[in-house]
């Protein structure tokens, strides 16, 4: 079937639209990081996401979120052939910090207090240290958060605080990613309201009484929501609508 669109300037103006939202989204990411960034005194911070979910060979880390300027493709490669099979195990087991040593002599990632709650990965093999955070939201948005540098000392309060804004930050990365799957038809007003009653718990009934519809028309809107949503279920689509925005 093809569309036509009866203005083409409308398009374009949409399409315009998407791209300064989405640049907006990642200025918002990156000044996040750089704030975690300097709360730990570290250089530079990379986001690492998990790819391929079936045989384990498929599995890799890839840098999708850098500071690392014109060598960032360079010093993705070098992180994750160094580290890249320890992270990959230690996703799927722990979700302890990872820190390690660079080469050096006072290139350190050092927690007095919480040592026994991070683990170690080998020393002296990248030209800094460093600290990386896993995430895990399930079979999508796994991966890391990394923060390298020079001499990086952390108390458990910050390592604490960080894993936590992480995983907020890997959360709205995928919420992202989501966004951009959707269909091009986005919620209705109606659709949006029988979501977020029913995400507080009203039922069908409830709701048509609530909002003066048949129950027939509202379970219609929450069935199109669900479709929307690419979800298998209302409780799917209300989790999702959460996730990105369309319901609190």
């Amino acid at each position: 079937m093809t569309y036509f669109l009866p203005n083409p300037r409308i398009g374009d103006d949409c399409k315009t639209g998407r791209q300064q939202a989405r640049a907006s989204r990642a200025a918002t990411l990156v000044a996040r990081l750089q704030a975690m960034q300097k709360q730990i005194g570290a250089r530079n911070f990379a986001v690492l996401r998990l790819n391929g979910n079936g045989l384990p060979a498929s599995r890799k880390l890839s840098c999708v979120l850098d500071n690392w300027g014109g060598e960032a493709e360079a010093t993705a490669h070098e992180l994750v052939s160094a580290y890249g099979d320890e992270m990959l195990a230690h996703l799927d087991a722990s979700l302890l910090p990872l820190m390690w040593n660079g080469m050096g002599e006072h290139q350190a990632a050092e927690t007095s207090d919480f040592a026994r709650f991070t683990q170690r990965l080998p020393a002296r093999i990248l030209p800094y240290s460093g600290i990386a955070l896993p995430v895990r939201l399930g079979a999508q948005g796994n991966g890391y958060i990394v923060f390298t540098g020079s001499y990086i000392d952390l108390t458990s309060e910050v390592i604490i605080d960080l894993h936590g804004r992480s995983c907020q930050i890997m959360m709205d990365l995928l919420a992202a990613d989501e966004r951009r799957m959707l269909p091009a038809e986005s919620l209705s007003d109606r659709e949006i309201s029988c979501l977020q009653m029913a995400g507080d718990g009203y039922i069908s009934e409830e709701i048509a009484e609530k909002m003066g519809l048949s129950v027939h028309t509202v379970n219609a809107y929450l069935g199109a929501a669900t479709t929307k949503l690419d979800s298998v279920n209302r409780i799917q689509a209300i989790a999702k609508a959460i996730r990105l925005g369309y319901i609190s």
